[in-house]
């Protein structure tokens, strides 16, 4: 079955999240963990949090994705920065524990001039300090387009970083359609090729999810603008065939594209005709 949902609100709680996913036809959803372009995080209302989780299991939503804010930056050259970053995140990872066995997603940051080595021993040794034996939470790496000094512009930048994290079973990646394509791997043309290549470099059983975006911007752009599904430069047939790829299928579909809800339904329709399940 098709495992899809978009990026939603999260100020009224976790269990109008799940209302309005099931309103629109997705059985797994995104959200940011706090203020995306701030630091402040609501309280917890456990409540909330149970009636959810009853409510998530008696509809089948699962895999949902935190998304850390766009704020923080773990390989930034100033140590405060790096300092709030992780603990943030740290503070993130305590909260999700409260909705077990889902996934936790950040931009690596960037280097600022500093150099891609220097930022990923930074993001390294973050999550080294913040990743603990007994979590539920999978933290994943998300692939980036490669604007300014980004980490995470290429595959093996990514590698770098989980071959230096020791609780690396707790750690997995979120590929976004938009990025790497921006980022100048042709998953338009050579699908195939880049997952090969993904798998080499990283491990197909690394990739826990995808962010499923078209662009506005040529291939290998570098910068990062997403599109509505079929409105963009990847456009809707190569990210059709992406959801019915065999090693992709099975894993959860994020939209991140410019929509309101409407425009998500009509898209996880969309997506849910075309995919090659008779069960969906």
């Amino acid at each position: 079955m098709l495992t899809i949902g978009c990026h939603l609100s999260s100020s009224k709680g976790y269990l109008a999240m799940g209302k309005e996913a099931v309103k629109i036809d997705a059985n797994t959803f995104q959200f940011f963990s706090r203020n995306p372009r701030g630091s402040s995080a609501k309280e917890l209302n456990f409540s909330d949090i149970e009636a959810f989780l009853a409510y998530a299991k008696e509809h089948k939503i699962h895999r949902i994705l935190a998304h850390a804010p766009y704020t923080l930056n773990p390989c930034s050259a100033d140590e405060h920065l790096r300092d709030f970053a992780c603990l943030t995140m740290e503070d993130d990872l305590k909260r999700m524990e409260f909705t077990p066995g889902n996934y936790y997603n950040f931009h690596p940051g960037s280097h600022v001039k500093q150099g891609a080595e220097a930022g990923i021993a930074y993001i390294a040794k973050m999550l080294n300090r913040i990743l603990q034996p007994e979590q539920h939470t999978t933290v994943l790496l998300e692939t980036m387009s490669g604007k300014g000094s980004e980490i995470g512009r290429n595959f093996e930048e990514l590698r770098e970083i989980l071959d230096r994290v020791t609780l690396s079973e707790h750690m997995g990646v979120c590929l976004d359609t938009c990025h790497v394509w921006d980022g100048g791997y042709d998953i338009v043309n050579h699908l195939d090729e880049v997952l090969n290549e993904f798998d080499q470099v990283i491990g197909l059983n690394r990739l826990k999810a995808i962010h499923l975006n078209d662009s506005q911007n040529p291939l290998g752009s570098h910068k990062d603008r997403h599109a509505k599904i079929g409105e963009g430069q990847i456009g809707k047939d190569a990210l059709i065939r992406i959801v019915n790829h065999p090693a992709l299928k099975e894993l959860p579909f994020y939209l991140e594209t410019p929509n309101d809800l409407d425009g998500y339904q009509a898209e996880i329709a969309l997506m849910r005709k075309y995919y090659h399940n008779s069960n969906t």
